[in-house]
């Protein structure tokens, strides 16, 4: 996907701060790649109502996962207009000013129309993105769902037509009468690491986690 000079729509366009907007599909792309999960946000009888829960892109797609007994999420399916956010967080920027005290980020929303994958084909292949998208490779692992399990999932597709980044980086933006002052000020980074891997309780012996466990990133 080629670079986009500008916002796909007016609402997509980033108002505040615009030198942080991001409108390049491999920038998007990346940070819904690398996020775990999402805030999926709507509007049912005239009072907002917003969900996190795990997304996965797919090309042009982002599948988003519910559940068919939420209720909440069944008023969404149905071609409802849909507000998809990630984030994430990079580092704490500490000022010499509680003002200026911010944080380093990468963040995408995304809007659209939001659609259930009922066709049984796509929603084995969405339910599949969605597994390999926590773990790579985790789908050729395990049991994938049965039939009656995969009629208890709900699974959004929502386009990525309408899709914006924004991204902060960088040391603190002082006033510049205060950078005399006596106060440390820097970056503090932050990033998602896997801590020591714990085994289920009961696990059959012999089972060694796999590679794409004990090599684990985002």
């Amino acid at each position: 996907m080629g670079a986009m000079s500008d916002a796909p729509t007016d609402r997509a366009q980033v108002k505040r701060l615009p030198e942080r907007g991001r409108y390049d599909r491999e920038i998007v792309d990346a940070i819904l790649d690398e996020a775990l999960f999402c805030h999926l946000a709507w509007v049912q009888d005239g009072s907002p109502r917003v969900v996190p829960t795990i997304h996965a892109r797919d090309g042009d797609t982002l599948f988003v996962h519910g559940s068919q007994a939420s209720r909440t999420l069944r008023a969404a399916r149905d071609g409802a207009e849909v507000c998809v956010e990630v984030t994430l967080l990079d580092g704490l920027v500490l000022a010499r000013s509680a003002f200026h005290h911010s944080m380093n980020y990468r963040s995408v929303v995304v809007y659209g129309l939001a659609r259930e994958v009922d066709d049984p084909d796509e929603k084995w292949h969405a339910q599949k993105v969605l597994v390999d998208h926590v773990v790579r490779g985790r789908s050729d692992d395990v049991r994938m769902p049965n039939e009656l399990e995969l009629k208890q999932t709900m699974i959004l597709s929502v386009p990525l037509d309408e899709a914006s980044a924004k991204i902060r980086t960088g040391p603190a933006k002082d006033d510049e009468e205060d950078y005399d002052l006596p106060i440390w000020a820097g970056v503090l980074p932050l990033r998602v690491e896997p801590g020591d891997i714990v085994p289920d309780p009961r696990l059959g012996d012999g089972l060694e986690p796999p590679e794409n466990v004990t090599r684990y990133t985002r």
